[in-house]
């Protein structure tokens, strides 16, 4: 299989693993923070609720970069497309919950996610690969 067609399968499922482990994550936050089920509809959450989210993204993030790095075997150009694309895909619902959200909200998950990646990239390289 050619380098940039594993890259391009890894950047999918990379973003497939972002969903998943968001959507846990999303599901964690709903069992063990108190009132979020509450504050979700509206999204006025507390600045602790925020954090948990942001925790959320950043662990969805990491495990993302790790899978897509797995999968295609080489770390930098993986990383970087997968980051790139996952910014691509949630800055417009960022535009459009700029207002429900404190500024530095979005500057911290949009800025976060390709150094998060690369970080979940990075420790997969760690690991030996199969075969």
């Amino acid at each position: 299989m050619p380098g940039w067609l594993r890259v391009a399968l890894a950047v999918v499922a990379g973003i497939v693993v972002w969903f998943a482990v968001a959507t846990a994550g999303n599901v964690a936050l709903r069992l063990l923070v108190d009132g979020y089920t509450d504050m979700e509809p509206a999204m006025t959450f507390t600045l602790g609720m925020m954090f948990g989210r942001l925790l959320v993204g950043a662990i969805s993030s990491v495990a993302a970069g790790a899978a897509a790095a797995w999968i295609a075997r080489r770390v930098r150009p993986t990383a970087l497309a997968l980051g790139v694309v996952l910014v691509v895909l949630f800055i417009p619902g960022h535009v459009r919950l700029w207002d429900t959200f404190p500024g530095w909200y979005h500057a911290v998950f949009l800025l976060s996610l390709v150094p998060l990646v690369w970080v979940g990239a990075r420790l997969a390289a760690r690991r030996p690969l199969p075969g």
